[in-house]
Order: C-alpha cells, then sequence, then structure tokens
C-alpha cells in the first residue's frame, strides 16, 4: 500500500504562503448504491483515512454508460439511503454531480465538471479490483488520467498489473453485493449486519425491493 507523504518546511514567508495553497485531497466513490451497504461504507472510510484525505465522497450514478443498463430505483431513495448511511462518519460525504446532470454518466464528463467547480481539489478516484483490468475501455481513459488519480481495492483473486497508475490500498475482503442484498430483502430474509440498520428500516418503511426477481 502507498501512502501520501507531505513534506511541510517552515523557512520564508513565501513558503508558507505556498503551503496555505496547497490543494484540497479528496476521494471519489461511484457506483449505483442500489442499496448502499457496509462494503462500500468500510471501502470509503479505509481508503480516506489510509491516503489521509480531508473527504471521501459517495457519487451516486444516474444512468451507467454500459450496454446493459441496470434497473434501479429513483434517485431519491438512493441518495436519502446514502445520507443515513453517511450521517454519523464526518470523512463521507455525498456528491450528487450525475444525479443533478442527468444522462449517461461518463466519468469523464462528471470530473471535468469537478474540476471546473474547484479546481483548488486534486481528486482520488476509487475502484475495485476488479475493475482495473477494464479501465482500457472507459470512455478516453487517458484524458480521465489527467484529471483523477486512480486508487484500486486490492483483492486477492485480482491482478495488480496494470499499465496505469494505481495507488493500491489493501482493505479485508467482503463478498457483499447490492444484487444479493436485494434478492434477500425480496425473500424476506435478514440483511442486518450487511446494510446500515437505519438504511434497513428506510427499505422496510418505503417498502423497497419487495419485487426484486
Amino acid at each position: 500500500m502507498q501512502t501520501k507523504v507531505t513534506n511541510r518546511i517552515k523557512t520564508f514567508p513565501e513558503t508558507k504562503d505556498a503551503f496555505s495553497k496547497k490543494k484540497h485531497q479528496v476521494g471519489i466513490l461511484g457506483g449505483n448504491f442500489n442499496p448502499v451497504h457496509l462494503a462500500h461504507l468500510i471501502i470509503a472510510d479505509q481508503v480516506g483515512n489510509s491516503l489521509g484525505l480531508e473527504k471521501v465522497y459517495l457519487m451516486p450514478e444516474n444512468l451507467p454508460p454500459h450496454i446493459d443498463e441496470k434497473k434501479t430505483i429513483a434517485s431519491k431513495h438512493r441518495v436519502n439511503m446514502l445520507k443515513l448511511a453517511i450521517e454519523d462518519n464526518p470523512l463521507l460525504a455525498l456528491e450528487t454531480i450525475e444525479l443533478e446532470r442527468q444522462g449517461k454518466s461518463y466519468t469523464l464528463d462528471t470530473m471535468k465538471l469537478l474540476k471546473e467547480k474547484h479546481p483548488d481539489t486534486d481528486y482520488y478516484f476509487i475502484i475495485g479490483g476488479d475493475m482495473v483490468e477494464y479501465l482500457p475501455k472507459w470512455y478516453q481513459i487517458d484524458e480521465l488520467l489527467k484529471l483523477v488519480q486512480f486508487v484500486g481495492v486490492r483483492r486477492p483473486e485480482y491482478s495488480i498489473e496494470t499499465p496505469y497508475p494505481i495507488i493500491w490500498v489493501d482493505i479485508a475482503s467482503m463478498d457483499i453485493s447490492s444484487r444479493q442484498l436485494r434478492k434477500k430483502i425480496a425473500q424476506g430474509c435478514s440483511v442486518r449486519y450487511l446494510i446500515p440498520e437505519k438504511v434497513v428500516d428506510y427499505i422496510q418503511e418505503e417498502g423497497l425491493y419487495l419485487d426484486e426477481l
């Protein structure tokens, strides 16, 4: 695992001024979050703490840019569940730019907008180890690499060999997927300890995922 080292040099006034203008460093964890579960939260929290980031934003996508589009519930429910899931962790925050923009959620377009809004920020884009091998297929990946630093969450069954610059972080493996959880809910099975308790309560109150196949 690589970590970030900042050298603080206190000498002349101009050095202090330069240091005061140091860029913010924040993480981005994108996904459908349908629903958000503990693996999402652990990844965001562990990466943020390992790299010393100021914030890690969980960013729900509007429409994933895949040929086989994922079916999802209304964005308001995904946003409400994310708010409940992160409200007790000051490191984590919510970024809704892709929902506000509508249309396909191409990461390059999103990061261009974020960099325009926050030119004083360096972004660390978090992806699972299983996604690293797909980076060559990402939309205009070479342009995207100019805007973000990718952070890969290492998974033992996937190779870390890649031509792209990746910061690798080791996190305890958790085999949890939103799809599995939706099926469990539809079948009336318990999802306790897999989804935050407040999110479970929200799902039950709103009657979500009861018709999941």
